[in-house]
């Protein structure tokens, strides 16, 4: 016979996350500053589309096998993705997204000539935004 789990009595004090979001929410977060796509993470990781969107909904619990292939996959801590710190901002900034990685290198691969006209745009973009000083 089947026993349920005792509830500890144990008074533990709370544990102190950064941010107000959940876990799924901060996994979603991640993976979509990173770049990935759930089919894109689940391929990398072994797993199926399903089981991300589960995680990212909190469906599922993650087990720490699957926190650490995770943390590894999107190249951040495992105590950043489980919310104890914010290794980004601890760092003075953020880091790049796959996606934005992935048009640096399609740039650097195109002549210079064409890259210098393509920087000039966005640096006119960027100063009309008001983002560069």
């Amino acid at each position: 016979m089947l026993t349920m789990p005792r509830r500890s009595r144990l008074k533990l004090s709370p544990v102190q996350l950064v941010t107000d979001e959940s876990f799924g929410q901060r996994f979603a977060r991640l993976r979509k500053e990173r770049g990935y796509t759930q089919v894109e993470l689940a391929a990398k990781t072994g797993l199926t589309q399903a089981l991300v969107t589960d995680y990212e909904r909190g469906r599922l619990r993650m087990h720490a096998e699957m926190v650490v292939r995770f943390a590894q996959c999107l190249d951040v801590s495992t105590d950043e993705l489980l919310g104890v710190s914010d290794a980004a901002k601890k760092k003075g900034g953020s880091t790049l997204s796959l996606k934005l990685i992935r048009r640096l290198q399609k740039i650097e691969q195109i002549p210079n000539s064409k890259q210098k006209a393509l920087l000039q745009t966005i640096d006119g973009f960027l100063k009309g935004a008001g983002v560069v000083d």
